[in-house]
């Protein structure tokens, strides 16, 4: 008999970003441990090729999907207003989705380190507050946010992102606090170089990788699923007495030492 510390059965979870990379691989695992999903990423065509393949592959499973910018403010709040019309309720959040372009600090316009505050950080605070009624109405549930390594010490992918990731590791403190007493846990992962498109072009120049490799002490580039298995964890009822924690999925990065 299956340990039910270690399922998902009955919970809905919302995934961001859920077309490619992280955010598919995290929507993949909680399929595979019995949760119904949500999906939600920009490419209307993406994601409903993603929702098929789901679907055949987990055809007990109830996948569904909204295609929207959570850039948008308004877009946000449609896309809760879509999951209340649902009546499906809500005990999982995986804000996933963000972006980044690398630049020195000086080299940035106004709108665009505008942008990635706005996807980052913003959507996550706001998408957390819309969140937050329809959790607490579950006895158990989780959040968990996608920080990174960035938003934890300097790394070369310009001052914006990890100054938004920064936040998003303190808004989960913040949170975690807060809703303890609704029963809302709120966790965090801070992945480092992980192989995805977004990764890939600089992970392409073969003097940056070998750089990259040298400062992780696993001496390879993680893979998506490593860390949708502990945003999984996290989500999990046997992590029950968890939450305010960042867990980094760096292959030891964070830790190097001479």
């Amino acid at each position: 008999m299956t340990d039910a510390r270690w399922r998902l059965d009955g919970q809905v979870a919302l995934v961001t970003g859920a077309s490619a990379g992280i955010g598919h691989a995290v929507a993949r695992e909680l399929l595979g441990l019995g949760a119904d999903v949500l999906l939600v990423a920009r490419n209307a065509d993406d994601l409903d090729d993603v929702r098929t393949q789901f679907e055949e592959d987990h055809p007990e499973r109830i996948v569904r999907a909204f295609a929207c910018d959570l850039a948008d403010e308004d877009a946000r709040r449609e896309l809760f207003d879509w999951i209340e019309d649902l009546d499906c309720g809500l005990s999982i959040l995986v804000n996933n989705a963000g972006g980044n372009q690398r630049k020195p600090t000086m080299d940035y316009a106004d709108d665009e380190w505008r942008a990635l505050f706005e996807l980052n950080l913003f959507a996550t605070f706001e998408l957390c507050r819309y969140a937050y009624p329809l959790l607490t109405r579950h006895p158990a549930s989780s959040v968990v946010n996608v920080g990174s390594v960035s938003g934890a010490t300097h790394v070369r992918t310009g001052s914006p992102y990890g100054m938004t990731k920064a936040a998003v590791h303190q808004l989960t403190k913040n949170l975690a606090c807060e809703w303890a007493p609704a029963g809302v846990r709120v966790n965090a992962v801070a992945p480092w170089y992980i192989r995805t498109r977004r990764t890939a072009p600089a992970l392409a120049d073969p003097e940056y990788h070998d750089e990259v490799i040298e400062r992780t002490p696993l001496r390879r580039v993680g893979e998506p699923e490593e860390v949708a298995a502990a945003v999984a964890f996290l989500c999990l009822p046997a992590a029950s007495y968890i939450t305010g924690e960042c867990i980094a999925v760096d292959g030891g990065f964070l830790r190097y030492g001479f």
